[in-house]
């Protein structure tokens, strides 16, 4: 099913709870600094400091605030709010990159493939489970691929979330072929009807150019059993390591064609803005944040109740 069909009552709870670093130090300041209603180049200038120290990256804090200030200039009354006028173009941006997620379920192939990439560390093989745990409680049927096969470890651990998750994993011994576990998971999928598949990779540094083709090798393979497979590609950041981030983004993307984000980690940074980045310099969507660390801790990406997190004001009313 579409990711925009996850629906989670304590979403945005979940939410609020992972940005409370960031809402509480610069996006805290920045919305201290906007409320004075003051629109002076001292106050963009401070406003642009706080939102590249907050990870939204040099071009994307600039962007922002040069369009929140072309609204603002055509303000003769002077009676538009400046914060308002921000937030509303942070929302505006990210639901941009969002685009439509919430088609019907009768558009979603069986199986759906989702391949999921990452580097060591992001919380990858965790962040799988959580989301078969998500396709289970819609009542759907998941199988998962164990192709990081570089680590013993990583099969084992992918074996013990999944049977919580009460999902199948498909794998084959350590040192064995990824692409080939891929190609046997999605061919069992389709003979079993499974709804969905997800897909397990080893964690790739981006800089690794040889690893980087193993990836590509596993979209190839997957297309044989399936033209349209990889249906999606979900790239794992560790929203701790910020602009870094953004650097894997690009790298990921441009190797295997990214469809969205998992924000993990987003609990231990105060530095939350690398979503806007992303969105901004990418027109990637993030697609879920990691809330913790437990099975239910996946909480499907909303572009408002992220703004309203973030700026611990109501969006909506900003941007009216």
């Amino acid at each position: 099913m579409p990711f925009g069909l996850f629906k989670r009552k304590d979403t945005k709870e979940k939410t609020e709870k992972s940005l409370e670093r960031s809402r509480s130090t610069f996006f805290g300041r920045l919305t201290d600094l906007l409320r004075r209603g003051q629109s002076g180049e001292d106050i963009w200038d401070e406003a642009e400091e706080l939102m590249i120290g907050a990870d939204v990256g040099v071009a994307t804090a600039m962007g922002l605030l040069e369009r929140a200030r072309e609204q603002l200039q055509g303000d003769k009354g002077g009676e538009t709010d400046v914060l308002a006028t921000l937030k509303g173009e942070v929302l505006t941006t990210l639901q941009a990159a969002a685009g439509d997620d919430t088609a019907e379920d009768e558009t979603t192939p069986k199986p759906m493939v989702i391949l999921v990439v990452g580097v060591n560390g992001a919380g990858k093989t965790t962040t799988i489970a959580k989301l078969a745990n998500l396709y289970r409680d819609e009542g759907k049927s998941v199988v998962l691929a164990a192709a990081d096969t570089f680590r013993a470890a990583a099969i084992e651990q992918l074996q013990l979330w999944g049977e919580r998750a009460g999902a199948e994993v498909i794998a084959h011994k350590h040192g064995g072929d990824p692409a080939a576990v891929a190609f046997d998971a999605l061919q069992a999928a389709q003979a079993r009807g499974v709804d969905v598949v997800i897909v397990d990779t080893a964690g790739r540094l981006h800089t690794k150019g040889n690893l980087m083709e193993e990836m590509k090798k596993i979209g190839r393979v997957l297309a044989r059993v399936d033209e349209t497979a990889p249906h999606e590609v979900l790239l794992v950041l560790d929203a701790t390591t910020g602009q870094n981030g953004l650097a894997q983004a690009r790298e990921f993307t441009n190797v295997i064609g990214c469809t969205g984000i998992v924000l993990t980690k987003l609990d231990g940074t105060s530095k939350g803005g690398v979503v806007l980045a992303i969105a901004e310099q990418l027109n990637l969507p993030v697609r879920f944040i990691g809330t913790g660390e437990g099975m239910e801790d996946l909480a499907p990406f909303d572009p408002q109740e992220y703004v309203d997190a973030l700026f611990g004001v109501d969006a909506q009313a900003a941007s009216g």
